[in-house]
C-alpha cells in the first residue's frame, strides 16, 4: 500500500485508514542496505541494528524482522567509527572501527587508535554473514573483551511502520547451544519463525541475548571471528554457508545477470558512478527474487513484488536488459486475476497492485496480499508487452502471455470503464484498500483548482495515455499475429480516444492538460507533472503537447532539481509532500521521454542535468523514491531530502537509463534490423558518451557520441553481427 506510509514510531487511525506518524527522519543516518531475494538488512553507519534511532534498522524476510536489535560493543562501549560504506555492487557492507581511549585507575590503559576493527557484512540465502577482523597495531599485548548484543521482535513491517495491533503471536524462549542461538516466535497465523546465531569461535560467554568474546591479541597481530544470522520458518531454513563460500556464490550471480546487458560509458566519473550504483540497485532489487527476474519496488517498505513499479522500472531498463521485461511480463501474467473480488478491488483480466507475505497478510489484518487496487498497471502491463516485442522480437513469449493482453484489453472494456463515458476511471471497492489508485495514491493526490477533493470515479489524465499507448501496441501486436480485426478495432478506439481526450482535458487557460475528471465529469483545472506522462505515451496533438511541455518547465513545475508533482502555486501545493510538489525521479524520466518525443530536446536535456547534479549530493550517489520539490537555491547546496523516502526504489534506479535513452533518441527496428538515433544530444556535462555492448537479435555494437560545439559526431566503434546504426541529427 503506497501512501505517506512511513516508519516511525506511531500511528493514528483515521475511520478505515492508516495515517503513520512521521516522528524521525533517516535522512541524517542514511541507512546501509543489503537485499538478496526475500530478505534484507539495514544497518546504521557502524553495521549494528542499533536500539535507538529511526527504528527501522533490523534483518528481515518474507515480510517480516526477524531480528531487530545488534550491537557490538569493545569493553561495553561503542567504537569509534572510522569509515561505512556499501561496495558499488551492493555485495559487502565495509565498516572500519577502532577502539576509543580505555582508562583504569585514572590512567590511560589502551590509547584510541590501537586495535582496528574490520566489519564485512553480506547478505545471501536469507543469511546475514558477518567478517569481523581484528588487528593490534600497538606496541603491546591487549586484550579486546568484545561483546555483541542481540534480539528480535518477529514484528511485521506493517508493524514497524507504525500499525498497531490488538494482538500479537508470543516470542519463543531463546534456545542456547554450544556456540549457537536460535530466538524464535509463534505467530497467530500457526508458523514458527526462528532466527539462528552462530560463530566460528565459540563465545566466552553466551545467552539468549549477548555474546562475549575475549581475544588476546599481540603486537601486529590479528584475528577473525565469523558471525552466521539465518533466518527461516522450519521448513525453508537454509543450508548453513561459510562468508567465503556466500561471498562466491553472490559474485558468480552478479556476474551471471550482467552478461548481454548494455552499459553506459564516459569520461566523467561521477556520472558513471551514477549508472553503476543504479545497475547494481537493480540488480540487488532483483537478485534470488522467487518470482524470477522481477525487481521488488524498494527497500525498506516496498520489498515486494508491485505490478506498476515493476512494469515502469522494466520499461525504462528494457534498452539495456531486455529479460528483465520478460520476467515481469511472465510473472503478472501468471498472477493476473481471474475472479471479482471485492475485498481486494479484484477483477477477471486485471493486473496485480502488490503481493506480500507475512503474519498480517496472511490473517487479512490487511488487505494487500495479493492486491488489484491500481487503475494502471493493467494498461501499462499491455504497453510493456508491446514495448519488448519492438526491442526483442521474442514472438514466442508475446503469443504465450497473448491470452493475457487479451484479457487485460477486455478488462479495459468491461471493469475500467465504470460510467460509459469512454475513459477509464476508478472507485475503490475494498474497505480498507486505497482511496486514490494511481501512480499517486495519496488520499489528497487528486483534487480541483479550488483546493476541493475529487470525487469518484476518478479518470486520471495519464491513465487515458496509458490506455491509449496500450491499444496502439496491442493493434500492432495483432496484425502481427493475423488478428486483423482486432487490430483494426483497436485502432479505431485508440484514434477515438485520442479526439475524446483532446475534448474534455485539454485547459486552455492554464496552457495544459487537467490532471483528472472527477465523478461528474469536472476536470480537475491543476497544473501537474501527471502531463509529462500524458506526452510519453503520444496522445497529445503537436501543438498542444508543445505547450504543455512549456508549461512543464515553467519556474512553477521546474525547481531546478527536477519537476515538482503539482506546480508552485496550486492549492495543495506543498514542497515537502509525498505527492503534492516533491520531486520523483522516475516521473521525471517518462516526462524527459515525453518531452523527447515531441521535439522538446532542451527539455530533455536539461531534466537529464537537473537529476544528475541532483545525485552528487545524494549517499553512494543513489537517487531515492523522491525528494523534496524546493527550489533550487545555489550550486553548494543540495536538494531537500524527504525524511522517509526509500532507497533503493527501483524505478528511481532506473531513471538514469531512461534519462540517456531519451537523450539519444534510442529505438530499435527489429525488421531490418536497425538502431535508430532520433536527433541525440548531450546533457551540457558531457562531452562524450560510449554505450557498449548494445545489441539487437545476435549483432553487437558500440556507439560513441561527442559533442564538438553545436554539432554531434557519431561513430560506430564496434560492430559484430548483421545490424544497421542509423542516425537523424
Amino acid at each position: 500500500m503506497k501512501n505517506d506510509r512511513i516508519p516511525p514510531q506511531e500511528a493514528i487511525r483515521i475511520e478505515e485508514r492508516w495515517y503513520v506518524l512521521a516522528t524521525s527522519s533517516r535522512a541524517g543516518d542514511p541507512a546501509r542496505v543489503l537485499k538478496h531475494g526475500e530478505s534484507f538488512a539495514l544497518f546504521d553507519r557502524f553495521g549494528d541494528m542499533p536500539r535507538a534511532g529511526t527504528g527501522e534498522h533490523g534483518l528481515y524476510h518474507q515480510g517480516t524482522r526477524y531480528l531487530s536489535l545488534l550491537e557490538l560493543r569493545i569493553d561495553a562501549r561503542r567504537p569509534i567509527l572510522l569509515n561505512s560504506s556499501v561496495r558499488r555492487d551492493n555485495s559487502v557492507l565495509a565498516v572500519d572501527l577502532t577502539n576509543p581511549d580505555f582508562e583504569e585507575d585514572g590512567e590511560l590503559a589502551l590509547a584510541k587508535g590501537t586495535v582496528h576493527l574490520s566489519r564485512s557484512w553480506m547478505l545471501w540465502d536469507a543469511t546475514c554473514h558477518e567478517r569481523l577482523h581484528l588487528a593490534n597495531y600497538g606496541e603491546e599485548p591487549v586484550v579486546v573483551r568484545l561483546s555483541m548484543e542481540y534480539g528480535a521482535d518477529f514484528a511485521d513491517i506493517f508493524e514497524v511502520r507504525g500499525f498497531d495491533r490488538e494482538r500479537r503471536g508470543r516470542l519463543l524462549e531463546p534456545q542456547v547451544g554450544p556456540g549457537a542461538v536460535t530466538l524464535g516466535y509463534q505467530g497467530l497465523d500457526g508458523v514458527t519463525r526462528r532466527t539462528r546465531l552462530d560463530w566460528s569461535v565459540v563465545p566466552s560467554g553466551l545467552t539468549g541475548e549477548r555474546a562475549d568474546f575475549a581475544v588476546c591479541l599481540q603486537p601486529q597481530a590479528s584475528f577473525d571471528v565469523h558471525t552466521r544470522i539465518a533466518c527461516a520458518t522450519p521448513e525453508d531454513m537454509p543450508a548453513p554457508l561459510e562468508f567465503a563460500e556466500a561471498s562466491l556464490a553472490a559474485q558468480v550471480a552478479r556476474r551471471a545477470a550482467r552478461e548481454g546487458c548494455a552499459a553506459v560509458r564516459t569520461p566523467n566519473e561521477q556520472f558513471d558512478s551514477w549508472m553503476e550504483r543504479s545497475a547494481a540497485d537493480l540488480a540487488m532489487l532483483t537478485a534470488g527474487n522467487p518470482e524470477g527476474a522481477y525487481p521488488y519496488a524498494g527497500v525498506p517498505w516496498y520489498s515486494v513484488p508491485f505490478g506498476r513499479d515493476g512494469i515502469l522500472t522494466a520499461l525504462q531498463y528494457l534498452w539495456v536488459d531486455p529479460g528483465m521485461a520478460r520476467g515481469v511480463l511472465r510473472f503478472l501474467a501468471s498472477t493476473q486475476s481471474c475472479e471479482e473480488d471485492a475485498a481486494r478491488d479484484a477483477e477477471p483480466g486485471k493486473i496485480v497492485h502488490e503481493m506480500r507475505k507475512g503474519e498480517l497478510a496472511a490473517l487479512g489484518e490487511i488487505p494487500f496480499g495479493r492486491y488489484y487496487g491500481t487503475i494502471d498497471a493493467t494498461p501499462l502491463f499491455i504497453v510493456l508487452a508491446g514495448e519488448y516485442h519492438q526491442r526483442t522480437g521474442d514472438d514466442a513469449t508475446l503469443r504465450a502471455i497473448w491470452p493475457n493482453i487479451a484479457r487485460a484489453l477486455d478488462w479495459i472494456e468491461r471493469y475500467g470503464d465504470l460510467d460509459g463515458d469512454g475513459f477509464v476511471e476508478y472507485r475503490r471497492r475494498s474497505g480498507t484498500g486505497l482511496l486514490n489508485q494511481g501512480w499517486k495514491d495519496s488520499d489528497d493526490s487528486v483534487f480541483h483548482e479550488d483546493g476541493s477533493l475529487a470525487d469518484a470515479p476518478i479518470a486520471l489524465c495519464e491513465v487515458q495515455a496509458y490506455v491509449y499507448l496500450a491499444r496502439t501496441h496491442a493493434a500492432r501486436l495483432a496484425h502481427a499475429f493475423g488478428e486483423e480485426a482486432m487490430g483494426r478495432k483497436l485502432e479505431v478506439q485508440a484514434r477515438e480516444l485520442r479526439e475524446r481526450f483532446e475534448r474534455h482535458f485539454w485547459c486552455e487557460e492554464l496552457g495544459t492538460y487537467a490532471l483528472a475528471l472527477d465523478g461528474r465529469k469536472r476536470p480537475c483545472r491543476v497544473r501537474s507533472s501527471n502531463v509529462g506522462h500524458v506526452l510519453w505515451s503520444g496522445i497529445a496533438s503537436e501543438e498542444r503537447a508543445r505547450r504543455a511541455g512549456d508549461t512543464l518547465m515553467s519556474p512553477q513545475s521546474f525547481s531546478g532539481w527536477g519537476l515538482r508533482t503539482i506546480a508552485q502555486g496550486e492549492p495543495r501545493y506543498n514542497p515537502m509532500s509525498y505527492h503534492n510538489g516533491s520531486i520523483w525521479p522516475h516521473d521525471n524520466a517518462l516526462a524527459a521521454m515525453g518531452l523527447a518525443r515531441y521535439g522538446m530536446k532542451q527539455h530533455t536535456a536539461l531534466l537529464a542535468t537537473a537529476l544528475y547534479e541532483a545525485s552528487l549530493f545524494m549517499d553512494l550517489h543513489r537517487l531515492p523514491e523522491l525528494f523534496c520539490g524546493f527550489e533550487r537555491r545555489n550550486h553548494d547546496e543540495g536538494p531537500t531530502l524527504y525524511p522517509v523516502a526509500c532507497s533503493p526504489q527501483a524505478w528511481a534506479s532506473a531513471t538514469a537509463f531512461y534519462l540517456i535513452k531519451a537523450c539519444l533518441g534510442l529505438s530499435f527496428r527489429l525488421q531490418e534490423p536497425r538502431i535508430r538515433f532520433l536527433h541525440p544530444v548531450l546533457p551540457r556535462f558531457l562531452d562524450r558518451l560510449r554505450l557498449v555492448d548494445l545489441r539487437v537479435r545476435d549483432a553487437v555494437v558500440d556507439v560513441q557520441f561527442e559533442r564538438h560545439g553545436d554539432e554531434m559526431g557519431v561513430q560506430v566503434t564496434r560492430k559484430e553481427g548483421e545490424v544497421e546504426v542509423s542516425v537523424v541529427l
